[in-house]
């Protein structure tokens, strides 16, 4: 059974900032801790990631998924296109300027191919969302300094 978490928070930088992090999905273990290792396999004409390897774990668990990203100039979406242990997985970020900066709206579902426990589950939702908030903000109001 597929499961969703959400959140929305504000950012004290340009949207243009944090879509510049979203981009760089290579530095995505350093502000990720589940994701291990990131390599790009295919980019767009505008050198915005296409199709990724993404190595991550989390809770014991470990998987390698190849994931398909599309880009607009506010929002970062990806769809899961292979793995061993989920058997779906999409997201986005839709950022959108404020009086002081970025609004952010993280949205992520998951089905997972394998039997684990729900507080398991419940708890990579939680450690999801919180990095979603905490390690794109940390990481973006670290480059722009």
């Amino acid at each position: 059974m597929p499961v969703s978490a959400e959140t929305e928070f504000d950012i004290d930088a340009t949207p243009d900032a944090v879509m510049e992090v979203l981009r760089d999905v290579e530095a995505l273990p350093d502000w990720s801790d589940p994701h291990q290792n990131v390599e790009v396999l295919e980019r767009y004409d505008d050198g915005a990631p296409k199709r990724i390897r993404a190595k991550v774990s989390a809770t014991g668990i470990s998987d390698e998924m190849i994931i398909d990203y599309t880009w607009t100039d506010t929002t970062c979406s990806w769809e899961l296109v292979e793995a061993d242990k989920l058997s779906m997985q999409k997201g986005k970020y839709t950022v959108t300027a404020t009086d002081g900066g970025a609004h952010v709206a993280f949205e992520l579902a998951i089905d997972l191919k394998i039997k684990v426990p729900g507080f398991i589950v419940k708890g990579q939702q939680k450690k999801a969302v919180e990095t979603a908030r905490q390690g794109l903000t940390a990481e973006v109001l670290r480059r722009v300094g």
